[in-house]
């Protein structure tokens, strides 16, 4: 297939289902979410599973920030298997929200919701809300500029609890990806780690608010004890991963927030 149709951008998303994997794409070239239909609550995508090493640093947040929905396969393990979390998802495509009961996203309740809306302004406006923040918001043209500003990042900073955690999946073959991160490091006074996932095309960033994000910090066991045998099998093998691979990120500038 000619790699200009490949990636030709569509004026929604939409599905494809092959082999028992369900996808949501916004091109033909790339994958934004899977799920296998028979296991849907498994991480099927390995960027996925690295953003879930928050749990090597928190095992046990009860308040966790989503900006981007997608096909919700962070969304359905954290309900499943953080049943004492309170989760909140932005995400600010009316026709991915569309989509969710397609990929199983649970519904709205006490503890769960899904609000339609800018993530910027979501997080402009939620000061000392989260224990931890989830950043994975691509759309057909990649990452929005405005949610990988100095100024998102700053506001980031501020949504957080104290010991809060920003997770932020991040394309490592952009061309913009060393300014994010250095960003990143600003916003949160170089707290921070990065991690190339195992395929190597997305780079996840831990930072840390008042929690230090170290490779001491991400080498403990402390989660051995605190996590369901499911969430460790699935996640072993990353935690073993992320604690090999994590390196520091560059110094930024000293403005914290």
């Amino acid at each position: 297939m000619p790699g200009s149709f490949q990636n030709l951008n569509f004026d929604a998303p939409f599905v494809i289902e092959e082999d028992g994997v369900r996808s949501l794409h916004f091109t033909l070239g790339e994958v934004q979410s899977s799920m296998r239909v028979d296991r849907p609550d498994e991480l099927e995508l390995d960027y996925t599973r690295t953003m879930m090493g928050f749990l090597l640093l928190n095992p046990r947040p009860r308040n966790i920030g989503m900006i981007g929905l997608g096909g919700g396969s962070l969304t359905r393990f954290c309900h499943r298997h953080l049943p004492s979390a309170r989760i909140t998802v932005v995400e600010n495509n009316p026709a991915v929200i569309a989509l969710r009961e397609t990929f199983g996203v649970p519904a709205d309740d006490d503890r769960f919701t899904v609000v339609a809306g800018d993530g910027g302004a979501f997080i402009a406006r939620s000061p000392g809300s989260f224990d931890v923040l989830l950043v994975d918001a691509f759309d057909a043209s990649g990452l929005p500029p405005q949610l990988g500003s100095l100024a998102f990042y700053h506001g980031c900073f501020r949504a957080l609890l104290p010991g809060g955690l920003l997770v932020a999946n991040l394309h490592a073959d952009d061309f913009r990806h060393a300014d994010y991160v250095q960003r990143i490091g600003i916003s949160f006074c170089d707290n921070a780690m990065q991690v190339l996932a195992v395929e190597k095309s997305n780079c996840i960033v831990f930072a840390g608010r008042e929690r230090s994000v170290t490779l001491e910090a991400l080498r403990r066991l402390d989660w051995a004890g605190s996590l369901d045998p499911e969430v460790q099998r699935q996640l072993r093998a990353e935690f073993a991963h992320i604690g090999w691979s994590a390196a520091k990120i560059l110094p930024g500038a000293p403005a914290c927030p």
